[in-house]
């Protein structure tokens, strides 16, 4: 079965996806994702979709639960590489997913999570 990487990159988590998404594939993503959050600590997750070509409802769902879970486990998530027709096709679906942070590419989503991580959400210095 084919697997999508999880890279430790000091506090934060990059995955990389590089194949077809199908919902046993997300599952175990989902699945292996919050389970490394949990044993790494992770303050932060870069969720890169550059080599995504093609969008349909179930992988921006897919995207949206894993904001979802890693801010449920008090990690920073942030959609980095999407492409212009990746991101009309969202909006189109109707999943413009308005809570996910996004950026054009890994530097300036590793910019994004060190700003989050220098604030918690209600001001004080987080972890």
């Amino acid at each position: 079965m084919e697997r999508i990487p999880i890279l430790k990159m000091g506090p934060y988590l990059l995955v990389t996806i590089q194949v077809d998404m199908h919902d046993r594939i997300a599952m175990t993503l989902q699945d292996e994702l919050t389970e490394r959050i949990v044993s790494e600590r992770a303050q932060g997750v870069l969720l890169d979709i550059s080599s995504v070509d093609v969008v349909d409802s179930f992988i921006g769902r897919m995207i949206g639960n894993i904001a979802s879970m890693s801010r449920v486990l008090d990690a920073e998530t942030v959609v980095v590489g999407m492409r212009p027709a990746v991101a009309i096709t969202l909006v189109e679906l109707g999943l413009a997913l308005p809570s996910i942070r996004t950026a054009l590419n890994v530097d300036a989503g590793m910019t994004l999570l060190k700003a989050a991580r220098k604030t918690s959400n209600n001001g004080r210095p987080a972890r």
